[in-house]
């Protein structure tokens, strides 16, 4: 799969993190340009760095990976059009590869074939994952509500 992990990042990294995130989002809520242009120093000082111009939306996205830096909270960058074997969508939901395999089987998760290997888009694990909480959330609502009509006739 090619995705990059980053791990949780350390106190300092996250101090540094959160004060960087906190510039960005100011840069970001007193502009209304297209561009915004950033200038970068070594701690030298010596090395020279041209400045740079980037997107908004870029910047908010940077301003995002920041905070989750500052919580100290690992994160998984995946691109939206990648695909996954089995055992990596079993490893992304935390289940067994059978189980994603039954899944399939049940047409609860959706996969395409290459030849003989099955491949399931990572949009379609989000899909899959949003579906789970929400039947989820369901069962326990009914259960709920079944404990309070057990709980009235007693």
């Amino acid at each position: 799969m090619n995705q990059h992990v980053l791990d949780p990042a350390n106190e300092a990294e996250a101090e540094m993190a959160e004060a960087a995130r906190a510039c960005l989002v100011a840069a970001l809520d007193h502009s209304k340009a297209e561009c915004i242009k950033v200038s970068i120093t070594t701690d030298d000082g010596a090395t020279q760095i041209p400045e740079l111009q980037i997107p908004p939306r870029a910047l908010r996205f940077f301003a995002d990976v920041l905070r989750q830096m500052a919580k100290r909270e690992p994160m998984l960058l995946v691109p939206q059009k990648c695909e996954l074997t089995t055992q990596e969508a079993a490893a992304f939901l935390n289940v067994s590869r059978p189980f994603v395999i039954k899944e399939i089987n049940a047409q609860r998760l959706k996969c395409r074939l290459v030849n003989s290997h099955r491949r399931i888009e990572f949009e379609e694990l989000i899909r899959y994952q949003e579906a789970q909480k929400i039947r989820s959330e369901n069962a326990l609502q009914r259960l709920r509500q079944y404990s309070d009509d057990i709980g009235e006739t007693l």
